[in-house]
């Protein structure tokens, strides 16, 4: 089993900055895609951007150029670096864990979501 903790939400206002990081702890031999969604209120989840193992990355547009992600493979641990922050960004951030393996001789993979961290950006 595998467990996603996420910190560094929080209050800011327009134009601020905040770095969520997520930890992904258990049984883990590799995780293929580490990544962020969100969702706010009444509105659908959005893939807001997304790591593979070996350093492949991919945003929302809306971030493109405000958000960066990073990760650290070793502390199976996935950082997002957010710039400009703006009132649409406000949400709930969940971290992500896709095709993990958990041994090395396993065949099948296991996805895994944190929790979430609420995202407040004020006007």
């Amino acid at each position: 089993q595998v467990q996603l903790v996420e910190s560094g939400g929080g209050l800011v206002q327009s134009g601020g900055s905040l770095r969520l990081s997520c930890a992904a702890s258990g049984s883990i031999f590799m995780i293929y895609v580490m990544g962020w969604y969100r969702q706010a209120p009444g509105k659908q989840r959005e893939l807001v951007t997304s790591i593979t193992d070996d350093g492949t990355i991919e945003y929302l547009y809306s971030v493109k150029g405000r958000f960066a992600i990073s990760r650290d493979n070793p502390k199976n641990t996935v950082y997002l670096q957010m710039n400009s922050l703006k009132p649409a960004d406000t949400a709930v951030y969940h971290c992500f864990a896709e095709r993990v393996k958990e041994h090395l001789l396993d065949t099948t993979y296991s996805d895994y979501w944190g929790q979430g961290t609420q995202v407040t950006v004020s006007s």
